[in-house]
């Protein structure tokens, strides 16, 4: 993955504002890859204090044992807690202790609450001198727009079929690369479940007929079918990745599977804005069966007011 992030215009970005003195003191990494994400974020970290994985201080910023970066949450949690926030807070105030400045990493930051993202506003528009932050998020549709106006936001695009493709085959040669690269919606993490196979492949295919649903029967069916899914992130993850393929197949981009053929263009723009709702959405709606089924019906009025326009 390392040769995928640093060939990206946000790292390359970032790069220049460290080794030209011009850093910002926050940064909003947007990668729509939540495997990946919190990886990407610590080569970020390397990049800021100028080393490499393989030197000592890579590999202490690697495993967490570096003084002057902190990552949250820690590796078994997936959000902040208000005890962290008041940690991190109380941190950032003291002085660097190995280096002259201090960074702060806070992977999936979009699933911190809107309380303790507020509790965050102050620190993150005026730290002190040296004190830096990269927030990390999979998608932007949670985060505060008070917390956007006081960052950089610095976005990952999807990558191309070839380049994960690529990807993948430093990792081995495999025989579900190839179909995996095509599939991914340009989304590494989400290639390399695919080749990998088991659960994912469910998956996959749940997403594919859910996405195919043109219908208000084919939605309902299709809610009631998968609405008690142990994989409910994952799941509406990959939705949102087909569309996004879809999307690109409609405008010559990475080929994609059956949803080009089913919606008109702006219905895939607004599927792709629904899709993604829906996975913030998620966190305050218990009824999954009900939230895929809102979401289909109103891709499916959409396509039906477009089809009406072109008649």
């Amino acid at each position: 993955m390392d040769k995928l992030i640093k060939s990206t215009a946000a790292y390359r970005t970032f790069s220049n504002d460290v080794k030209s003195g011009k850093l910002s003191h926050a940064y909003m990494l947007y990668f729509d890859d939540a495997k990946n994400l919190r990886a990407a974020l610590k080569m970020f970290a390397l990049e800021f204090f100028g080393t490499e994985a393989d030197k000592a201080d890579g590999r202490r910023i690697l495993s967490g044992s570096f003084t002057d970066c902190r990552i949250y949450p820690d590796e078994e949690s997936k959000k902040l807690t208000a005890e962290t926030v008041s940690q991190l807070l109380e941190d950032s105030v003291l002085r660097p202790v190995e280096r002259s400045k201090k960074l702060y990493i806070i992977s999936n930051f979009e699933q911190t609450s809107a309380l303790l993202q507020n509790k965050l506003l102050k620190t993150l528009e005026e730290p002190l001198d040296g004190v830096h932050f990269v927030l990390g998020v999979t998608s932007l549709a949670p985060v505060l727009d008070t917390v956007k106006s006081r960052v950089k936001t610095l976005t990952i695009a999807p990558f191309t079929e070839s380049e994960i493709f690529s990807a993948l085959q430093r990792k081995g040669d495999n025989p579900l690369n190839a179909d995996a690269a095509k599939n991914c919606g340009g989304c590494l993490g989400a290639a390399e479940n695919m080749a990998g196979g088991g659960w994912f492949g469910e998956i996959v295919s749940a997403a594919a007929e859910i996405c195919a649903a043109d219908s208000i029967e084919k939605a309902s069916a299709a809610a009631l079918k998968y609405g008690d899914t142990k994989y409910k992130t994952e799941l509406l993850g990959q939705i949102r990745l087909n569309f996004r393929a879809a999307l690109g197949e409609k405008v010559g981009g990475y080929a994609a599977a059956s949803p080009a053929r089913i919606w008109q263009t702006h219905t895939l723009i607004y599927a792709l804005e629904c899709a993604e709702k829906a996975c913030g959405d998620l966190k305050f709606n218990a009824f999954f069966q009900g939230l895929l089924y809102d979401l289909m019906l109103r891709i499916i009025e959409e396509n039906d007011r477009w089809l009406k326009l072109r008649a």
